[in-house]
């Protein structure tokens, strides 16, 4: 099998990493990638949000699959161009892409299919938007009802600040999304999807605030870890059949089948599960964690979820132990970044130690040093036999790269190391 995988992130290096690793995939491409990806795969230039430009380079590069990691192509029917030409494609159609693309249809689709959720008002006149603030708090939850990249919502207990927010978002063009606060510890459940058959991933926790103790803005995630030792295995089966089974069925009566990868990001309180959001694909960074821990080869996982064959997929099997991503963002992330600094550091790529360094915003210069590129720059990865190992792996790992200005949460996984997070 050749892989030809679309994206240019640490979620891209992950994938890209396992499809490379699996004895049945010949060969795989990536676009346009990283300078970490050039580690591991042939990486070339294409505007991937052109459905032609990325059909015509799976012609040229003979794909058998293509992978789509980015939301913003899936949203603009990137994957429909792929299928339309005779090629296998792992990832929504722009129909079913609207699960991420407008939180409004995600809850249209929830209610139909009976999964709870937070209430949630929809605001496109800013005259409106004083009194729909009174009708929340005294947390408030505001979304950016379109594409934020993660960083669109903003949760507070001060009502001028998500009004400063909800009009910045107004003022932008997209409508907003108010919403009552779910309590609870969060959840993050992949799931594979094809129409109506569902078989999930391992379950894993993000950290979204950009410092330590949540504390500081939303980011587009900070770190993960994989998988959650506070979750009860009949929780995990409680969130497939009462979310995502149910939504998947709603999808294809709606005649908007899911294929691909669907994120649900949840909180779990004394209710049981109730749905934050949904991804309509791999999430950035838990991919990161949670891909380490997969055993089964991946290219047959995704290539079962792409041609309709998911049912007839063998049980996953999965790795002993935990897996822990730590992100290092540069300077001023999650506001404008500092881009072109000199990152140092030995092994800037996978490690025999059980650590990797996946490359989220990196390039060469012209005399081949590695710069930063982005606002998260690179994601080191530790596994060990439990979340302390795993922690202590990453940390170390992180503690030998040198960036000026960057900074990380050094607390990625604590929580539930110390068992301090419970449902």
């Amino acid at each position: 099998m050749r892989v030809l995988v679309i994206g240019s992130g640490a979620r891209e290096h992950a994938l890209v990493s396992a499809l490379a690793d699996d004895p049945a995939v010949e060969a795989v491409v990536c676009a346009p990638g990283n300078a970490g990806i050039a580690a591991r795969a042939q990486v070339v230039p294409v505007d991937a949000a052109s459905g032609d430009a990325v059909v015509a380079l799976a012609r040229d590069t003979v794909a058998d699959l293509v992978v789509i990691g980015p939301e913003v192509p899936l949203v603009l029917g990137v994957a429909d161009a792929v299928r339309e030409a005779g090629i296998a494609c792992f990832g929504p159609s722009a129909a079913a892409a609207r699960i991420e693309g407008s939180k409004a249809f995600a809850k249209e689709v929830m209610a139909a299919a009976g999964v709870r959720t937070a209430r949630a008002e929809s605001v496109d006149n800013p005259g409106d938007l004083d009194a729909a603030l009174g009708r929340f708090g005294p947390t408030w939850v505001v979304k950016d009802d379109g594409l934020a990249a993660g960083k669109g919502v903003v949760v507070t207990a001060d009502r001028e600040q998500a009004r400063a927010h909800a009009a910045a978002v107004l003022d932008s063009g997209h409508p907003v999304l108010l919403e009552s606060f779910l309590s609870g510890p969060e959840v993050s459940l992949f799931c594979l999807v094809h129409g109506r058959a569902v078989v999930p991933l391992l379950p894993a926790q993000d950290h979204k605030r950009a410092g330590d103790g949540d504390a500081g803005p939303n980011t587009g995630g900070m770190g993960a870890y994989a998988p959650l030792p506070w979750l009860p295995q009949e929780m995990t089966d409680r969130i497939v059949d009462e979310v995502v089974v149910p939504v998947a069925a709603e999808m294809a009566d709606r005649g908007c089948p899911y294929t691909g990868l669907l994120y649900a990001g949840l909180a779990i309180d004394s209710e049981g599960p109730a749905v934050v959001e949904f991804n309509c694909r791999f999430g950035d960074p838990e991919t990161q964690a949670i891909l380490p821990l997969l055993r089964t080869p991946l290219g047959a996982v995704l290539a079962a979820t792409a041609d309709g064959t998911l049912d007839a997929l063998p049980p996953l099997e999965w790795r002993e132990g935990a897996a822990v991503t730590v992100v290092l963002a540069a300077q001023n992330y999650p506001g404008t970044p500092r881009i072109g600094d000199a990152i140092t550091g030995l092994g800037l790529t996978e490690g025999p130690d059980g650590t990797a360094v996946l490359h989220a915003g990196t390039a060469r210069t012209e005399d081949g040093r590695l710069v930063s590129a982005g606002g998260r720059i690179l994601n080191v990865t530790g596994t060990g036999k439990d979340l302390a190992g795993a922690r202590a792996a990453a940390y170390a790992r992180l503690a030998q790269i040198g960036l000026p200005g960057a900074h990380h949460r050094t607390d990625i996984g604590v929580a539930a190391e110390q068992g301090r997070i419970s449902i």
